[in-house]
């Protein structure tokens, strides 16, 4: 069963003479609980789609289908509620609100939201993500590896049917890198969630089910490593 589904995909800044072309005609789907990384050179629009994927860019073209749903059919409000609980989002630079502890940056989506955090659910999270002992303590007082922790348990808080990490260990040296693609790859498997990563680490890349690679806003290839 296909979790998503691009169809067509085409996204352009600016006109005329200046008109860049940063996605086009790009169409694909992927199964639940697939581990897709999305690689490419730097402005190939790898990042682009990520964004369109996760409610954040809307295209000039085409259609994005997330559980059956046509995303952009949604107006601007239905866009926010979207993001917030069908799509988990993991930048680079972890995001989070610095006046906010480990708990509450956490469940800020379910805060938002006017929702109460299912503690069971919280602190075999916290759990998970080895932050015991933490989770009253400020971003400032945290790594770099324990702050993408809690952004990687703000994705996950709202069990999304769909987690998007943009390059989510850049930031990181490669013994924070490894624990967090083994974190992301804990959550895939132990909670069913469609995991896609946008990388330029290709150790990275080949942990994933398929790989996905971007060239000049296209497809270049679509290689299953396994099922």
């Amino acid at each position: 069963m296909d979790i998503l589904k691009i169809e067509h995909l085409s996204k352009t800044y600016g006109s005329g003479v200046n008109a860049v072309h940063a996605l086009s005609d790009v169409s694909f789907s992927v199964p639940k609980g697939q581990f897709l990384a999305i690689v490419g050179a730097s402005g190939s629009g790898k990042s682009t789609l990520l964004h369109i994927i996760g409610g954040v860019d809307k295209p000039t073209s085409g259609k994005v289908y997330l559980d059956g749903q046509d995303v952009y059919a949604q107006n601007e409000n239905q866009l926010a509620i979207f993001r917030r609980r069908e799509v988990g989002l993991i930048y680079q630079f972890y995001n989070l609100i610095p006046v906010l502890n480990v708990t509450e940056n956490i469940t800020l989506p379910l805060l938002m939201d006017s929702r109460t955090p299912d503690k069971k659910h919280l602190q075999e999270l916290i759990s998970t993500l080895g932050l015991q002992g933490r989770e009253y303590h400020l971003p400032n007082e945290l790594s770099g590896g324990q702050q993408q922790r809690v952004s990687i348990g703000r994705a996950l808080i709202n069990s999304p049917g769909v987690v998007l990490a943009d390059e989510p260990t850049g930031n990181l040296d490669s013994k924070n890198s490894r624990e967090i693609i083994a974190l992301l790859k804990e959550a895939n498997k132990k909670y069913g969630q469609t995991l896609i990563i946008i990388t330029h680490d290709e150790s990275i890349a080949l942990q994933a089910d398929r790989i996905i690679t971007i060239s000049d806003g296209r497809i270049s290839s679509d290689t299953h490593i396994r099922t």
